[in-house]
């Protein structure tokens, strides 16, 4: 089995912190799976899938906020409330797709062209 990374992420411009303890699926089995039959994210929890340039929220019991972020960190496109049943557009540049709980991208002030900056890993 192998162990989950986990890291923070906060909006270089703002300040704000997206997620204290968000994991990432950076491997097939964990990017398949992603948060599809997992509870609803906390505040502070969330998902970066990568590579991601598109996702789908089917099967899905709860929304989402989504956020796509190309190779430099920065952010492409935003989903607030993603709701289940339906799906993102495919970004071309988008390295990184991340998952969190409904009301952070618009709590935390992020908008088109923020950049997330990466404050630590740890593994679990």
């Amino acid at each position: 089995m192998t162990s989950v990374k986990y890291v923070k992420l906060v909006n270089r411009r703002c300040g704000t912190v997206l997620g204290s303890r968000v994991g990432v699926a950076d491997r097939w089995r964990l990017r398949l799976r992603g948060l599809l039959g997992r509870p609803a994210p906390a505040e502070g929890e969330g998902l970066l899938i990568t590579p991601c340039r598109a996702l789908h929220m089917y099967g899905m019991g709860f929304a989402l906020d989504v956020a796509f972020l190309n190779r430099a960190w920065a952010v492409l496109a935003l989903y607030p409330g993603l709701a289940p049943w339906t799906r993102t557009g495919w970004h071309r540049a988008a390295i990184y797709a991340l998952e969190l709980p409904v009301g952070v991208l618009g709590r935390s002030g992020t908008v088109e062209g923020d950049t997330i900056v990466c404050l630590s890993e740890e593994s679990a």
